[in-house]
């Protein structure tokens, strides 16, 4: 066991609450969720930032003493990475996402060039056992997802947002929602439960006005799958609605076609049945339509509403009109049109609350 002093916690150890001083130790076990700290190797100009638990972007520069978890990513539009299978001090690994998610770099888009190289130093510890100095790895997450959790939403409406890719428009719109619903005098509560370990998502919606929020990282997982995305969306909703907002809203990460957990959460029947509206976001038409055929097709679902890039102008709201027969409103011109879309919805079944 060691002292290490680090210059940058990444969110993703949002929940473990580290000082700057840390113990670390050379056994390191190669386990999703497992925080380490890194020495940065080198410089980048380009996505060179980390999400750090307070919610601020800090840049990253070589030298760095960095504490982010294990885990892989399989990104379309940034970093692929795999966990490793060991790992001892002395070790190059990098730095997949800008939560602080850690792993071997297999793939990467040429838009954010190379990853960081780091050095591990070893596993940071935590010692749960008052008075005994007995060290334990620290682990992501303030809690461990029960894979058998029972969905309970207590009748309350959830509105989710899925999208044909990554950067379709998802957030944008769901806080576009959020900050309407809020508007109209609801209490909302908001999650996110697919994707990579980072907090922006659901700190961009707590701005917007959601009063409750949750990300699947709160229950120890860094990045979402097809094995435990649908436990997780059951545990987010049932959490949150502890807590009896007027209306949840959730945001699947990624796409409809990915490997984070949608269509598996798409799949499960309870979940869609708590589902009162669906809202596609599409990056183009050509992708507003794959989407809704998938909805529609695969799943059983109507889409209340297209938005995204797809609907930035005209040309494009009036393909989607046309040729799906679907309403698309823009979240980034025309938020409380969108919001009042969503809201006249939830009224149909009585929830919303008169302006």
């Amino acid at each position: 066991m060691r002292s290490v002093f680090v210059d940058k916690v990444a969110s993703v150890a949002q929940h473990s609450k580290l000082s700057q001083e840390l113990r670390v130790s050379d056994e390191i076990p190669c386990e999703e969720g497992v925080l380490i700290a890194v020495r940065v190797l080198n410089n980048k100009n380009r996505y060179n930032q980390l999400e750090l638990t307070s919610g601020r972007m800090a840049t990253v520069n070589q030298g760095d003493i960095v504490v982010g978890a294990l885990g892989h990513r399989k990104a379309l539009l940034g970093y692929s990475g795999y966990l490793p299978t060991s790992l001892q001090v002395g070790s190059v690994i990098q730095i997949l996402n800008i939560g602080g998610v850690m792993g071997i770099c297999d793939s990467a888009n040429p838009d954010v060039g190379p990853p960081f190289d780091c050095e591990v130093l070893g596993t940071v510890l935590h010692f749960p056992f008052l008075g005994e100095r007995i060290g334990v790895p620290a682990r992501v997450g303030s809690r461990t997802l029960d894979p058998d959790v029972v969905l309970d939403t207590r009748g309350i409406p959830v509105v989710a947002l899925a999208g044909t890719c990554m950067d379709s428009g998802k957030t944008a719109a769901a806080c576009a929602i959020v900050s309407r619903l809020r508007h109209l005098g609801l209490h909302v509560a908001a999650c996110k439960a697919t994707g990579v370990s980072l907090r922006r998502d659901i700190l961009a919606m707590e701005d917007a006005g959601a009063q409750e929020t949750m990300i699947f990282s709160d229950l120890g997982i860094v990045a979402t799958t097809e094995a435990n995305g649908p436990a997780l969306t059951r545990s987010l909703l049932s959490g949150l609605a502890e807590f009896r907002p007027d209306v949840i809203v959730i945001e699947l990460g990624d796409g409809l076609l990915g490997a984070y957990g949608v269509e598996a959460i798409l799949e499960d029947e309870t979940i869609r049945e708590a589902f009162t509206a669906v809202i596609l976001c599409a990056n183009d038409p050509v992708a507003a339509w794959g989407g809704a055929k998938i909805l529609r097709e695969q799943f059983g679902i109507e889409p209340a509403v297209v938005t995204g890039p797809a609907t930035d102008n005209a040309v494009g709201i009036g393909q989607i009109n046309k040729r799906m027969s679907l309403s698309a409103i823009n979240a980034m011109t025309n938020g409380a049109a969108l919001g009042d879309l969503i809201a006249e919805r939830l009224r149909l079944s009585g929830k919303v609350k008169a302006e």
